[in-house]
């Protein structure tokens, strides 16, 4: 099949690979009126959303790359949505032979951002421009206004943006869409963003679990309290579902849909990379990284079968003799734990800015996660006024509005992560979520100890609190101290 004529140049934006979320995002452009060149490596899959959804808008299929490629006004702006990786880099290898200086190329999926900042470079030498993007919510914010996230070149946006902006999500009439910053910073973005995503996840299910040990509630009854915290502080889009699959019934057996769902959370790897980078950085994103290990425990079935009834618990008999108070409790130990997750998460993305150049403005990425993405919720505006009083802001807790939302929780914080650890209930990301609390408020840590040892057995070398310097004491010989 070779494109007509009459298409040729008319689509102002193309979009390969046509599983759920690339049809979705073509079906969005279309419906803003844009005409939306198609490619898929199956021809069938593109056909299909031609004949399906024809209604939505103006599409130009095409079979081969070739077509597709003429198919685009220029400069050409291609999306590309399909597996991260090696499959990203065969669809690029194949494209840009075929494409012209100033054509843009759009890697919407969730790559992983060294790849992101290798494509960039490597296209940026042929004179085109890379646009590693995050997009966030799933098949229906694809469709119908997700949370974007573009990095690459200012000039690419003033072109691209635009429609990007059209198609987002809007929140207060501002669309949920914003440039990023240079090469792989949209992905990087998109990457923190998933790993708060893990720790929020976590928290929730951690809350859950207290209310099911603590007060024996089941299901339906912990979802109706789901329900209740999502009209409040806690309102987001992870509350609102979680109310929605506690409340749901299995068909099949008519129990609690929940309670027939088994207990090993899968992951795809967005959650490892965002660990891994903040080890690289050394930002200490504890909510995420234990989040992130609570879904590798629960699949660790050998493990798990070898403890399970064999490892001592000696915990309490869990007695809780005010419910609402203990709900109550819950509900201020989640608020508190969800702004630590997201006070490290924007640390990381501020030490990433600052490692890479890329000047990200933490408070616009606060914005476009407001709507469209999976974690949007209700104080996501206040992180946003939050950097919007001080750009700067060294630590999102020490935010006027955010210290005194969390010391309202403390108490009940402590109480919860307390009560936990005597009954036997795991809470990982609630307990480390209070221990970074703890720390990063402590005027002293014992790190002087652990910096002595390691001067002690490697010649590490120490500073001192009552003068500048660097020294060294020699332990094996003298016990003499040396300025280094």
């Amino acid at each position: 099949m070779s494109v007509p004529s009459s298409a040729v140049g008319t689509a102002q934006i193309g979009v390969t690979g046509l599983a759920v979320m690339g049809r979705n995002l073509a079906r969005n452009f279309a419906r803003h009126g844009y005409t939306v060149a198609l490619h898929n490596r199956t021809f069938a899959r593109t056909q299909s959303l031609v004949a399906e959804h024809a209604a939505d808008g103006t599409f130009v299929p095409s079979e081969s790359m070739a077509d597709f490629v003429a198919s685009l006004a220029r400069p050409r702006k291609v999306v590309i949505m399909v597996q991260a990786g090696a499959a990203t880099d065969a669809v690029i290898d194949e494209l840009v032979p075929l494409l012209e200086e100033g054509d843009i190329v759009v890697d919407a999926g969730n790559a992983h951002f060294p790849d992101t900042i290798r494509r960039e470079a490597a296209l940026r030498e042929r004179g085109l421009h890379f646009v590693g993007t995050g997009v966030s919510g799933g098949e229906e914010g694809a469709l119908n206004g997700p949370s974007i996230m573009p990095g690459g070149t200012a000039e690419s946006y003033a072109s691209l943006g635009p429609i990007l902006e059209a198609i987002s999500a809007k929140v207060d009439g501002v669309p949920c869409c914003t440039h990023v910053g240079p090469d792989g910073a949209g992905h990087f973005v998109k990457m923190v963003h998933n790993g708060i995503e893990y720790a929020d996840m976590q928290l929730i299910a951690e809350a859950y679990d207290l209310l099911r040990h603590g007060l024996g509630a089941s299901a339906p009854e912990i979802g109706e309290v789901f329900a209740a915290w999502n009209t409040g502080d806690l309102e987001s889009y992870l509350i609102e579902v979680t109310a929605e699959v506690l409340a749901h019934t299995d068909a099949a057996t008519g129990a609690p849909f929940v309670d027939v769902v088994a207990d090993a959370a899968e992951q795809k790897g967005t959650g490892r990379w965002t660990v891994q980078n903040g080890l690289d950085l050394g930002v200490p994103i504890t909510g995420i990284a234990e989040a992130t290990f609570a879904r590798a425990l629960s699949g660790s079935a050998p493990q798990r079968a070898a403890a399970r009834g064999v490892l001592p618990a000696d915990t309490l008999e869990w007695n809780v003799p005010e419910p609402g108070a203990f709900i109550e409790d819950v509900r201020l130990a989640l608020y508190a734990s969800k702004v630590v997750a997201y006070s490290q998460g924007f640390d990381q993305i501020a030490a990433a800015s600052a490692q890479y150049g890329w000047d990200i403005d933490r408070g616009a990425m606060a914005r476009i996660w407001r709507g469209g993405c999976i974690i949007r919720a209700k104080f996501l505006d206040r992180i946003t006024q939050a950097y919007e009083r001080d750009a700067n802001l060294p630590l999102l807790l020490a935010d006027p509005y955010f210290t005194a939302a969390v010391a309202n929780g403390v108490a009940a914080w402590r109480r919860i992560v307390a009560a936990a650890a005597v009954h036997g209930v795991p809470t990982p990301a609630f307990s480390s979520s209070l221990a970074y609390y703890d720390g990063v408020r402590a005027d002293r840590l014992p790190a002087n100890l652990i910096q002595a040892q390691r001067d002690f057995f490697g010649a590490h070398t120490y500073r001192r609190t009552d003068r500048d310097g660097t020294f060294h004491t020699d332990w094996s010989g003298d016990r003499a101290e040396q300025t280094w």
